[in-house]
């Protein structure tokens, strides 16, 4: 009942109604079918980009319409992606399987413990025209990765990464410059 309290009538009832949506938006059989169910959601999607079996969760929130993905864009299978905030996709970025990316962070009830330490947070992400993003990054909130920018498999991107560079690790550093 704690849960119900903090978060209100009015966005329990959003999850209930984006839980049912969720199940039937996992079972279209087409990348073009979950696009348009997105789209009529509130989402902006861009032509010729390819939405795979990819989970939202705190839809409830925001909503789609936090959501913007751009033209010619693809993300891939079991990608994770936090709607608590706004997550934009600019054209021609590739997200491949397993990418998580967050929006927010909360360490859980306003009486926890740690809440003083680490207080609720919300922030945007944004990744801009040409990058990639390798399989099972995980991108924080907040972050902006540049333009035409690889992050590679398995990094954990704490801060911006520049336009043209290439950044690996946990947490993501700079390997090297893309010309």
């Amino acid at each position: 009942m704690q849960a119900l309290k903090e978060v209100g009538f009015k966005k329990a009832f959003k999850f209930l109604i984006f839980s049912f949506f969720q199940f039937f938006y996992r079972i279209l059989p087409l990348p073009q079918f979950r696009s348009w169910a997105l789209l009529l959601a509130g989402a902006k999607i861009g032509q010729d980009s390819i939405i795979m079996d990819v989970r939202f969760f705190n839809w409830h929130h925001l909503g789609l319409s936090g959501l913007k993905v751009g033209q010619k864009c693809f993300i891939g299978d079991e990608t994770l992606i936090d709607l608590y905030n706004r997550v934009i996709l600019e054209d021609s970025v590739t997200i491949a399987q397993r990418v998580t990316i967050l929006t927010h962070m909360n360490v859980g009830y306003k009486d926890h413990p740690l809440q003083k330490y680490f207080p609720a947070t919300s922030l945007p992400v944004i990744i801009k025209s040409g990058s990639v993003i390798g399989a099972c990054a995980t991108i924080l909130p907040g972050v902006t990765i540049g333009e035409r920018s690889m992050v590679a498999a398995g990094a954990v991107v704490t801060e911006d990464v520049l336009a043209k560079t290439l950044v690996a690790g946990v947490p993501a550093k700079l390997i090297r410059l893309l010309k």
